[in-house]
């Protein structure tokens, strides 16, 4: 009886053992859901080596298409990378883990500018941010060797034919409304009617079209000559070309307009709660946020140390960012907006 018992003791050790390893080896891998091409993979590289963990690391190309998916049913994700609007989103929907914020260190090197634009999270209770950033105008000046650094560029009949602005809703009508004074969140009709207005009359007759996914390629093939769009999609396609990178330029314009802020959340129910942290505070580690930031040509613009460590320049400035104004969730309002621009700016595109 007595080996019958210690043979049992032995088996159930031998089982535990085996769920001690499971467990361990499960604490060792990390699931993150990240935009496309969004952090650098050495980045990735250097945080398994330094932890012993293995990120498996899956993309979305949208708020929309991550949050479908989430909904869905997910596939056991710990970190997810919402803009500013959907993190108010799935805050109340409770979606997310409050943030422990005595596991992370590396708080205080995010810029207080940054956590006040954040109405969303403020006080950082669910969400770390990751990157502040806007889309801008880019010019090519061999073509267009005076310009204004202004949303009224795409006013130009000279230039009719030769540029393009983003097929996005918030961002176009974004850019209307602050060139009108208005807020890029407003839910007054009158005024998204005249933003409406000035992109009917004034913006649209000289564009060649409203485009989000070829405007990079077009410009760098110098189909286009102005176009509105993000500073690192202009510049991988013309990296390849000395004559292209020399004459172009790229600005955010400062009456501002829609901007963005993408963080790191963790998912509830993460099953790799530590590996989580201490990625989240790898991330603002003024080293790695630095290597982040230079290797995408970003300002280092949600870690402060990080600007004296950047060893390559930016397509823009932190200052050109002051005045841009994140992007709200509208609720209802979005009617407004949906309306002004399904049923009036794109039609007989």
């Amino acid at each position: 009886m007595k080996r019958c018992v210690w043979a049992l003791t032995v088996a159930l050790a031998g089982v535990l053992v085996l769920a001690g390893c499971a467990k361990k080896d499960a604490e060792k891998k990390l699931f993150i859901y990240n935009w496309t091409y969004y952090t650098p993979p050495s980045v990735i590289e250097k945080f398994e080596a330094e932890y012993g963990i293995d990120v498996v690391y899956d993309e979305f190309a949208s708020n929309e298409d991550m949050y479908a998916k989430l909904l869905s049913g997910g596939a056991g994700y710990d970190i997810v990378f919402p803009s500013g609007d959907y993190v108010s989103i799935m805050i109340a929907q409770d979606m997310l883990e409050k943030v422990d914020k005595a596991k992370l260190s590396n708080l205080g090197n995010i810029d207080p500018l940054l956590l006040q634009k954040a109405t969303y999270d403020q006080t950082m209770d669910y969400s770390v941010p990751y990157y502040w950033g806007a889309a801008g105008i880019a010019v090519n000046t061999e073509r267009v060797p005076d310009y204004e650094r202004s949303w009224s560029l795409f006013a130009r009949p000279d230039l009719k034919g030769r540029m393009t602005m983003l097929d996005d809703m918030r961002e176009v009508m974004g850019d209307a409304l602050v060139s009108l004074g208005f807020s890029v969140n407003t839910k007054n009709p009158a005024e998204v009617a005249a933003a409406r207005d000035l992109i009917n009359t004034q913006w649209k007759p000289n564009l060649t079209k409203f485009d989000a996914e070829a405007f990079g390629k077009g410009y760098a093939q110098g189909d286009f000559w102005v176009v509105q769009g993000y500073a690192e999609v202009v510049y991988e396609e013309i990296a390849e070309d000395p004559a292209m990178m020399a004459n172009t330029v790229f600005f955010i314009p400062p009456e501002g307009g829609p901007a963005y802020i993408d963080s790191m959340c963790i998912l509830k129910g993460a099953k790799n709660l530590d590996a989580a942290y201490l990625f989240i505070d790898f991330i603002h580690r003024p080293d790695i946020y630095a290597e982040f930031a230079d290797f995408f040509g970003f300002p280092a613009t949600a870690n402060i140390p990080a600007r004296k460590l950047k060893q390559e320049g930016s397509w823009y400035t932190v200052e050109e960012l002051a005045n841009t104004e994140l992007k709200d969730d509208l609720g209802e309002a979005l009617e407004l907006y949906n309306t002004a621009w399904f049923e009036s700016i794109r039609v007989g595109e």
